[in-house]
């Protein structure tokens, strides 16, 4: 009894918090969903000519989109309705979603029935209805054949002859960016470089000693740590050696002469990063990376710098990635024919992945990359977040003139400007000793 008299003067006193860091990531997620219903949706609602667009979601089977819209509790089945009425805010409204976090986080109009559905609809009369079916975009593709069926039923045939694809506005919804929401994409950046940075240190890296498994199982310790998730199953710890990859992840023991790769992100309030740290093994009596493997780093890195240089807004990602290209070989590297293809000659080799980031660790957005061929033909715009992703081959001495593929990867943020950083990038080969 007197220890919870006492926990309840703390309390009062606010000396003890509960809940506190879930609260803060809590509103912080609501903020951007009612800024982006509220600047967004009227603009790609509009602009892909949707009137109204239906999510719809079954107990243990939610659209890719369910974080986005607030999550919420779903019984049978559930629907997001977005309803574009002429006025200057989008109709919101949960049919068969509820719960208290939903309805607390302000963002909807309605909440009713399921069973409301047919008549919603009919009364709104919309001539186009979105639906997220995608043979491209796996995040715009989240309803299943069972679920399209019965909305064929509930809605009839007048309404089921006005469904139309919502891949487009998928991507566009999700890809243009709210302050607030770039804002956690910061403090998700600043957290998943610095985990990254140590990772690739003598903190976690004793050579002889540690694997490459032990160095993944330490990140994704960090993150059991700070609650934060990730885009990668197990982040992927890999030596590179003349022939090419040696291992990743795996109970290989790291070794002095080795170059280790990391490529990881984190996930933190519905936001994902995507990125990429290098480091080198010291051998015994050497103090700094060799000069070969500096100088394919630092060709790296002026890569990087031209693809920083030349992306701009307002033009296709594949006019975007034309530009880098037609740039970097004007100054002497040699564009790739596909990945790993590199060559025998002294020109660096450049391929280059500079894809949509931020939801998931690839996004759904515009993406400059060979891989993201649907959505190379989409538009920059300023607000769409990039993974910066290049890699450049050059040949090294110490390899006997073999290539050392390097892999640069950071995240930025597309502006009138063209192209910023949102945090520090890779600055360097981290050596260890």
């Amino acid at each position: 009894m007197r220890y919870f008299s006492a926990l309840i003067v703390l309390l009062i006193l606010g000396q003890v918090s509960y809940g506190q860091e879930a609260f803060r990531r809590w509103r912080k997620m609501n903020q951007i969903r009612n800024d982006k219903f509220d600047l967004i949706l009227p603009e790609v609602m509009r602009e892909n000519n949707i009137d109204m667009w239906i999510i719809m979601n079954r107990e243990g089977n939610f659209d890719p989109l369910y974080p986005d819209m607030g999550e919420g509790y779903v019984g049978l089945t559930g629907y997001y309705i977005f309803t574009d009425n002429g006025s200057e805010r989008i109709e919101r409204a949960a049919l068969g979603i509820g719960g208290y976090l939903l309805k607390e986080g302000g963002a909807y109009d309605h909440f009713g029935s399921e069973l409301e559905l047919k008549d919603y609809v009919t009364e709104r009369d919309p001539q186009r209805i979105g639906l997220n079916i995608s043979k491209s975009i796996g995040g715009a593709d989240g309803l299943s054949y069972s679920g399209y069926k019965e909305l064929r039923e509930v809605l009839g045939d007048k309404y089921s002859d006005r469904f139309v694809s919502a891949e487009k506005l998928v991507s566009d919804f999700r890809s243009r960016r709210v302050a607030s929401e770039i804002a956690v994409y910061g403090e998700a950046c600043e957290l998943s470089y610095t985990i990254a940075e140590r990772a690739l240190s003598n903190e976690v890296i004793t050579p002889g000693i540690t694997t490459l498994e032990d160095v993944a199982w330490w990140i994704k310790e960090q993150q059991f740590k700070h609650n934060l998730e990730s885009s990668f199953g197990m982040p992927s710890v890999y030596i590179t050696g003349p022939r090419g990859i040696i291992a990743t992840s795996t109970d290989k023991i790291i070794e002095r002469g080795d170059v280790i790769m990391l490529d990881y992100g984190v996930g933190l309030m519905n936001m994902y990063t995507d990125m990429k740290r290098i480091a080198y093994v010291l051998r015994e009596g050497e103090t700094a990376v060799p000069e070969g493997i500096q100088h394919a780093f630092e060709q790296g890195v002026k890569v990087r710098d031209i693809i920083k240089q030349t992306i701009m807004p307002g033009l296709t990602a594949q006019e975007n990635e034309d530009n880098v290209y037609e740039a970097l070989i004007k100054v002497g590297f040699n564009k790739m024919k596909g990945f790993n293809q590199s060559t025998d000659s002294d020109q660096t080799d450049v391929i280059i992945g500079c894809h949509s980031v931020g939801n998931w660790g690839h996004g759904v957005g515009p993406s400059i990359a060979f891989f993201n061929p649907v959505r190379l033909n989409y538009e920059l715009k300023p607000t769409n977040l990039l993974s910066i992703e290049l890699f450049a081959y050059t040949k090294v001495p110490e390899w006997a003139g073999k290539k050392l593929r390097i892999p640069l990867e950071d995240d930025a943020i597309v502006t009138s400007r063209g192209v910023e950083w949102i945090y520090p990038i890779n600055p360097k080969i981290a050596a260890i000793k």
